[in-house]
């Protein structure tokens, strides 16, 4: 067996072994604050300040805003929010994972906890805001393996050369 394959089977091991706490958070605690001041910092360094759609803490306390964090432990693992754009159409907003817990699959589970709230909500659509420069390649991977395709902007965005706008009907 080559060391591609081994290593492949190693990271779903621990996939499958990660047993992921999802709570509504009222970003208060440490820790989201010092995950989300890094996240904001981080894509401001991939795209100008006008192409820059990361929300912060006091962006995200909006009541339109419900934010979850994902606990492994006592270990902050992840978050993503669910912005409600109106009764059928929400986004997905500030999905970050914490470096401890980079490829063990803490997006997509938290993108699955997403689309699972948003059904029980009655969304039909959820859409998302993502960067274009090749740091958000895996991103867009991420969604696309999620049945999120291609869309126009939506919302209050506009096109934007550094923006790549998906959507999904649920």
């Amino acid at each position: 067996m080559s060391g591609n394959t081994d290593q492949s089977a190693t990271a779903a091991a621990s996939v499958t072994k990660l047993d992921l706490r999802i709570v509504v958070d009222d970003l208060s605690g440490p820790e989201i604050a010092v995950l989300l001041t890094e996240h904001v910092a981080e894509l401001a360094t991939h795209s100008p300040p006008e192409s820059t759609h990361a929300l912060d803490l006091d962006a995200l306390r909006r009541p339109e805003i419900t934010f979850w964090s994902g606990w492994d432990g006592d270990t902050l693992a992840g978050c993503a929010a669910l912005k409600r754009l109106d009764d059928e159409h929400a986004e997905i907003k500030s999905m970050r994972t914490a470096a401890t817990h980079q490829r063990r699959g803490v997006a997509s589970i938290l993108l699955r906890h997403l689309l699972t709230e948003a059904t029980a909500r009655g969304y039909r659509r959820v859409s998302l805001e993502t960067g274009t420069p090749e740091f958000f390649v895996p991103a867009q991977k991420l969604y696309a393996a999620h049945g999120f395709e291609p869309c126009a902007p939506f919302g209050d965005y506009l096109p934007d050369p550094y923006s790549h706008f998906m959507t999904r009907t649920l």
